[in-house]
């Protein structure tokens, strides 16, 4: 009966862990996600807000000169100094509106010194500016005193939005009226929707009233960000910015509080259409005085955190399911011991022979890269009888010719035969001491090494192949000194391989062209290319791998892996790229080596 109870409270006390574990989990994961998703977002906004203010700003900016360069127009200071000459006016008229044509501007008007709009684009039509007083907007007052005018305004005539650029116009330095220019806010409205709906956001900007005037969204428009006071309604009212157009307040939560340009908020902002809840990111516009804010909805992050809640809710369950099976087996411990430390004793054994075997593969692994380096001279057997014979069969026919001689006592005709023989002796040791030079084994030593002359050196190798196959060969070397620190028996090799792997895809080939050029500014540069039918795009990532070959003789597949590691060794690079007529291009770069002067 007792231990019925204890089992009992220790399923109950396990219980209560796992549920409480889970809650943490949960909790943390939600903490998490939230915190990096809303990251991601701001960093995100910041580069949409960057790229539609300077959107915005190119946008104004096209039409920010055009009333300092018609205020210097002379037809402007003679209709302010003629304004009641019918035809002066009309004049004026016809060409503000041609203007206003050409640039795409909204309107185009100009006025006297008191304010009255005297001439302007839109002098036919019913609502035409002509003839009413814009003494009260900023940018008038701003430019009859003499400065550039910029303002954001509704229309008290047309009742549309617009950014007024305005200039004074002078007449011998006295400032007769002010010529402005009205841009239709709209158009860049729409374009910067376009923007937004592209990039899945919204955005809003406001006016230093904290009064959203552009919008990708409609019922945001003509909104107060911040409660709408008694003195603020007044002063709304009173410098007709927004006409007669109804200012509202938006409802936003928490209250809106403009900081720092690089501070970001959570916002949840209602409307008709329900709640969102949006991160915020705001940066002023200094030219026009604006705040352009980014909207970035948080819905689509908020929708991905229950999928991955519940995977870590499945994982951490999978992770205490796996700690309570792994104590329940803990229990069977002792009487595992003994089997345990059988089998811990064959693990050793067995580790024991996997170290034997290891040590026995690296051997098998230093026997296999001599066997490729012999493999290429295999390869290369024929052309090497072929190069020997020649001057052997040479050797017999003036060894016979000289005992002729000796045997008629002509004692020179026999001395210019063996000086010849001597000769042909000198060459036979060249090319065997090379190809001595070539099979042993490396002694791992490094020193400066001339390039110049490994080249020459593995072509002496590979040029009997050469001449048996037909290849043509273009060797562009250096003129002066040009060294790499390495093993000069190591680099040969590399060298002897490349070139006999151009060689062999060259066999099908009815043209057989070897080019090997060398470059020397900070790095060494050696390619070799073959005019062979190139590497599949689907062996590009593995021709360096150890035992893969494309030959279709029985190669090891050694040679590049072994000459990709020698080359490593050096502090360089071997890649492999297509030329565009045909062909295979190898490419060995290696750290140029500058001797130091004493």
């Amino acid at each position: 009966m007792l231990s019925f109870s204890t089992t009992k409270k220790r399923k109950i006390v396990l219980s209560i862990m796992l549920i409480i574990g889970l809650l943490l989990t949960l909790k943390v994961t939600y903490w998490y996600l939230l915190e990096q998703g809303t990251k991601s977002i701001a960093e995100q906004s910041e580069k949409q807000i960057n790229e539609l203010v300077i959107f915005i700003d190119n946008a104004l900016s096209h039409y920010e000169n055009i009333p300092a360069v018609l205020a210097q127009n002379p037809i402007l200071e003679q209709g302010l100094l003629d304004q009641r000459n019918p035809q002066t006016i009309e004049k004026l008229n016809a060409y503000l509106s041609e203007l206003q044509q050409v640039t795409e501007s909204s309107d185009i008007y100009l006025t006297d010194a008191l304010g009255v709009a005297i001439a302007a684009s839109n002098w036919d039509v019913p609502n035409s500016f002509i003839n009413h007083d814009y003494s009260f907007r900023p940018y008038f007052i701003d430019a009859i005193s003499g400065k550039s005018g910029r303002y954001y305004a509704v229309g008290t005539s047309s009742n549309k939005r617009g950014f007024y650029f305005a200039n004074p116009v002078y007449h011998k330095g006295v400032v007769l009226g002010v010529v402005v220019v009205k841009v239709d806010i709209s158009l860049i409205e729409q374009q910067s929707s376009g923007i937004a709906i592209a990039s899945q956001y919204e955005f809003m900007i406001s006016d230093p009233d904290n009064i959203v005037f552009l919008s990708s969204i409609n019922s945001w428009r003509f909104n107060s960000l911040t409660p709408l006071t008694q003195a603020k309604r007044f002063a709304l009212n009173s410098s007709k910015r927004y006409a007669n157009r109804p200012i509202g307040e938006l409802s936003i939560t928490p209250n809106f509080a403009l900081g720092e340009s690089s501070t970001t908020q959570v916002y949840q902002i209602s409307s008709s259409e329900g709640k969102e809840k949006y991160l915020e990111r705001h940066q002023l516009m200094p030219n026009a005085n604006w705040n352009v804010h980014i909207l970035a909805p948080m819905k689509p992050l908020y929708e991905s955190l229950p999928p991955i809640m519940l995977l870590a809710a499945t994982l951490y369950l999978l992770l205490a399911l796996f700690i309570i099976y792994s104590l329940e087996r803990r229990k069977n411990f002792l009487r595992m011991r003994q089997a345990q430390n059988l089998l811990e004793q064959r693990v050793k054994e067995r580790t024991l022979e996997l170290e034997q075997a290891n040590t026995q593969l690296k051997d098998t692994q230093d026997e296999l890269i001599q066997a490729a380096k012999l493999t290429v001279i295999g390869s290369l057997s024929a052309s090497i009888n072929h190069e020997l014979n020649q001057p052997l069969a040479a050797l017999r026919s003036y060894a016979q010719n000289t005992q002729t001689f000796i045997g008629r006592n002509m004692i020179e005709d026999a001395s210019s035969n063996i000086k010849i023989m001597i000769e042909l002796t000198d060459r036979l040791a060249d090319i065997i001491g090379q190809f001595k030079s070539f099979t042993r084994k490396s002694q791992g030593k490094d020193n400066a090494t001339e390039i110049n002359q490994s080249i020459e050196q593995a072509l002496t190798i590979v040029q009997p192949e050469m001449d048996k196959q037909g290849v043509k060969l273009s060797l562009k070397l250096l003129t002066g000194k040009c060294q790499i620190w390495g093993d000069s028996v190591r680099l040969q090799q590399v060298l002897v391989n490349l070139i006999s792997n151009a060689i062999v895809a060259m066999h099908q080939s009815t043209e057989r062209q070897l080019q090997i050029k060398v470059y020397c500014d900070s790095k060494v540069n050696i390619s070799i290319q073959d005019s062979g039918p190139g590497v599949r795009e689907s062996q590009m990532n593995k021709i360096f791998e150890p035992y893969y070959t494309t030959s279709e003789r029985q190669g090891l597949g050694l040679g590049l892996s072994i000459s990709q590691r020698i080359i490593e060794s050096m502090q360089g690079s071997i890649t492999v790229e297509n030329a565009i007529p045909g062909g295979a291009i190898f490419h060995i770069i290696l750290p140029l080596y500058l001797r130091e002067e004493v």
